[in-house]
């Protein structure tokens, strides 16, 4: 019996587990799955960061980018070596999220005509004096709100730069793993299930809680990542920027044994995205060059994926900014439109494996060395207010 086939066997045990209401016996043969095929630790393995090949060089410019916005008038900063970050680049550590913090953390759940979903909601301390940007955060699998929330200290920037986060779960129902299911090819549409219910989510919260319409934004960690991605490019009326760590394109898969095979390995040529997206949304991503659960190609397909040539013109100019030190090193590339704007930002990652950049031990999947990942994806949102 062949490795796929015998994955998809222990997947149908599972399924038929899970309708035998036997989740939790349904959630014990998947993970093995996944350990078995390399797409989770297994036991012995630290917390968070795991053992990794060689790390993917992705620079220099990439061909798709030099013809995307104008290779001649590309500039390259030059890189900084000392251990002090460059001042664009916000580097202040942020403690982990603590829920005696004066905010309040509330749960509740959003209800459609045929589906439900719970959520946690960080709510700042201080009355709202004026609407407040709403960021909405999905966790990766085998997460829940709490632990992506602790994980990644986004509550703690909220208060301070008085913000609403909203952390929607997915339920074992759905997903045994936790994961979101944004590998079907029916969870990719702007109506689809998912989709839909996170969409309606955001929504609801950002009437109920004063929230500003015009300053919504979502971003995820690898299932979590790949569906902000979705949610990016099914409804860029309630998004006006996505924040993509460790995910993938929008539909390099259509089932689980493809999108399997969209984590492990790298496509090139017309088969290296499964599309653009039909309206530009402002995005930022992360991804390690040492991603050994979603390849690191995946992190610059996402970028080329939400690039439109119209987002700029033959004065549109790339920035890089690399960085190396005792820290975990990163090259940092920023995408100009023709009025000097940031339209979109990568960050890769510099030995760095399937984690949260910058996060806090107190979460799982995190890499407290690395660039803050939540401090730079708040700055990129709401620099993108008008």
């Amino acid at each position: 019996m062949s490795p796929f086939e015998k994955f998809l066997d222990q997947m149908t045990a599972a399924a038929r587990l899970t309708q035998d209401n036997d989740p939790r016996a349904a959630t014990h043969v998947i993970q093995q799955a996944l350990k078995a095929a390399g797409l989770l630790p297994t036991h012995d393995a630290p917390r968070g960061e795991m053992s990794v090949p060689e790390p993917i060089d992705l620079n220099p410019l990439p061909e798709w980018l030099q013809k995307a916005h104008c290779a001649k008038d590309v500039v390259r900063d030059a890189p900084q070596r000392s251990r002090r970050y460059p001042p664009a680049i916000g580097r202040a550590r942020m403690p982990a999220y603590d829920p005696r913090a004066p905010g309040e953390f509330l749960q509740g759940s959003f209800n459609s005509a045929k589906d439900r979903l719970d959520y946690k909601l960080y709510v700042p301390s201080r009355p709202a004096t004026t609407p407040r940007p709403l960021i909405v955060m999905l966790h990766g699998c085998t997460q829940n709100a709490d632990d992506f929330a602790a994980g990644t200290a986004m509550n703690v920037l909220a208060e301070a730069h008085d913000c609403l986060v909203l952390y929607p779960e997915q339920s074992r129902q759905a997903n045994p793993t936790l994961c979101w299911n944004w590998f079907e090819a029916e969870q990719q549409g702007r109506e689809s299930r998912e989709p839909s219910l996170i969409a309606g989510m955001t929504r609801e919260v950002t009437a109920r809680w004063q929230g500003d319409q015009h300053r919504v934004y979502v971003a995820g960690l690898s299932a979590g990542g790949a569906m902000a991605a979705v949610m990016g490019a099914t409804y860029p009326d309630v998004y006006a920027a996505i924040g993509v760590h460790s995910g993938l394109p929008v539909g390099t898969a259509r089932d689980l044994v493809s999108g399997m095979a969209a984590m492990k390995k790298a496509r090139s040529g017309r088969a290296r995205v499964a599309g653009k997206v039909t309206t530009p949304v402002p995005i930022i991503v992360f991804h390690g060059d040492m991603d050994d659960k979603v390849h690191p190609y995946n992190g610059e397909a996402v970028l080329e994926q939400f690039l439109h040539p119209a987002q700029g013109s033959c004065n549109a100019a790339r920035r890089q900014i690399q960085h190396g030190g005792e820290e975990l090193g990163f090259t940092r590339t920023e995408i100009l439109d023709s009025a000097g704007r940031a339209v979109a930002e990568y960050w890769q990652l510099h030995r760095a494996g399937h984690a949260w950049s910058g996060g806090s031990a107190a979460g799982s999947y995190t890499n407290p060395a690395g660039p803050d990942a939540s401090a730079e994806m708040l700055r990129f949102f709401l620099s993108q207010a008008i």
